[in-house]
C-alpha cells in the first residue's frame, strides 16, 4: 500500500509530537523566572488581592477554588511553607474540593506569584493578611491547614484569630522547637549573601533531603520554578526576600504557645522528617543530632494542644500530602468530616 505525501506528514508529525511537547515543556521550565512567577501557570485560577504594606501597594495571589461535589458550606485554607508556593497543593485541593468544600490557597507576601516585598516580616502580618483575604472573600469561619512555615502560620492564625479558626490542621509544622536555642545567629545581610548564591543544583540537594525514601521526579514540577528563579534578573528580590523570611522564623518562635490552642487541632507527623531551619549552620554535631526529632517534637506538641489528635506517618518525610497523599488526605478528610 503507498502513502501519499500529505498521510506521510501527518503520520510523521503524530511520531514526532510527543519528542516536541516535551521539548517544549522542558524550555518552559528551565528558561528563567521572575519574582512573581509569571508565566509558570498554577493548576486553578490565580486572583489578586491588593495590599499596603509599610507605604508600598503589594499585591498578594491566591486561589479560590469553589467545590467540585455538592457544595457543604464549609471553607479550607492551605498555608504553604517556606521553599514552596500554593500550586503544590494541587492534589489536596482536589480531594477537599471533590468533598463538597471551598478551598483558599493564598502565596504569602514574599512567596509564590506574590510581591517580593523588602518589608519587616512577621507571622502577625502574615496571619492579618490572611483574615483580610478572608474578610473579602466572605469567609467568616475556615478550616486553616498549614505545612512546615505554613504550621507556624497556621499556628499564629489561630492565636490570633481563634473565632475564625473553625478546625487546624499541622502537617509537619516547622516551629515546634526554638530555633534560637541550637542554630546560630546570622544576620539578614549573610542570610540574603547566601541566598543568591543559590542554583538548581543547591536548590534540588536541599529538597532532597525532604524525602528519605528517595527524591521522587515528580517533585521537579515544585523545584524547577524556584530554580528557574535564580537565572532571572529578578533574583535579587527573591533573595532579599528569602532572607527576611528566614529571620522571621528564626525570631518568632510559635513553640511557647501551642497550649493556647483553642481549636480541635490535628498534627500530621511524618516520622522520619529531621528538617531544621539553619542546618546548615550548625557546627556542633551533638547540637544537631538533638534538633529536628520529629517524632518526640510532633509527641511534645499534641501533648501541649488540649484534644489534639496525633497522626504519626512512618517512613514518611517532610510533605506528607506530596509523599504519602492517600494517607494525608485520608487522615484531612477524616478529622474534617
Amino acid at each position: 500500500m503507498f502513502l501519499t505525501d500529505s498521510v506521510m506528514l501527518r503520520y510523521f508529525l503524530l511520531l514526532l509530537w510527543p519528542l516536541l511537547l516535551t521539548a517544549t515543556t522542558s524550555h518552559a521550565q528551565t528558561a528563567p523566572l521572575n519574582a512573581t512567577l509569571d508565566g509558570y501557570e498554577y493548576p486553578f485560577p490565580v486572583k489578586i488581592l491588593p495590599l499596603k504594606i509599610e507605604g508600598q501597594a503589594l499585591r498578594m495571589a491566591y486561589m479560590d477554588v469553589p467545590a467540585t461535589a455538592s457544595p457543604n458550606g464549609r471553607t479550607v485554607v492551605l498555608l504553604h511553607g517556606k521553599n514552596f508556593f500554593g500550586a503544590y497543593w494541587r492534589e489536596t485541593v482536589k480531594a477537599l474540593t471533590g468533598a463538597g468544600f471551598r478551598v483558599v490557597v493564598p502565596d504569602q507576601i514574599g512567596f509564590g506569584k506574590s510581591d517580593k516585598a523588602d518589608i519587616h516580616y512577621s507571622f502577625h502580618l502574615l496571619a492579618r493578611n490572611t483574615k483580610k483575604l478572608l474578610d473579602t472573600l466572605g469567609v467568616k469561619k475556615a478550616v486553616i491547614v498549614g505545612h512546615s512555615m505554613g504550621g507556624m502560620l497556621a499556628t499564629r492564625f489561630a492565636l490570633m484569630y481563634p473565632e475564625a479558626t473553625e478546625k487546624l490542621v499541622l502537617e509537619n509544622p516547622i516551629g515546634l522547637e526554638d530555633y534560637r536555642v541550637g542554630v546560630p545567629f546570622q544576620s539578614v545581610d549573610q542570610a540574603e549573601a547566601g541566598e543568591l548564591k543559590s542554583t538548581e543544583a543547591s536548590i534540588r540537594k536541599y529538597h532532597a533531603t525532604y524525602y528519605p525514601n528517595g527524591y521522587p521526579a515528580a517533585h521537579d514540577q515544585w523545584l524547577l520554578p524556584l530554580a528557574a528563579q535564580t537565572r532571572s534578573p529578578d533574583f535579587a528580590k527573591v533573595a532579599r526576600a528569602n532572607a527576611l523570611t528566614f529571620e522571621m522564623i528564626y525570631q518568632q518562635p510559635v513553640s511557647y504557645e501551642f497550649s493556647r490552642i483553642t481549636a480541635p487541632t490535628l498534627l500530621v507527623i511524618g516520622q522520619q522528617d529531621r528538617t531544621v531551619v539553619g542546618k546548615g549552620l550548625i557546627k556542633d554535631p551533638k547540637v544537631l543530632a538533638q534538633m529536628g526529632q520529629y517524632p518526640a517534637l510532633g509527641r511534645r506538641t499534641a501533648a501541649q494542644i488540649k484534644g489534639a489528635k496525633l497522626m504519626e506517618l512512618e517512613k514518611v518525610g517532610h510533605i506528607p500530602h506530596l509523599e504519602a497523599a492517600a494517607q494525608f488526605h485520608r487522615a484531612l478528610l477524616g478529622f474534617l468530616q
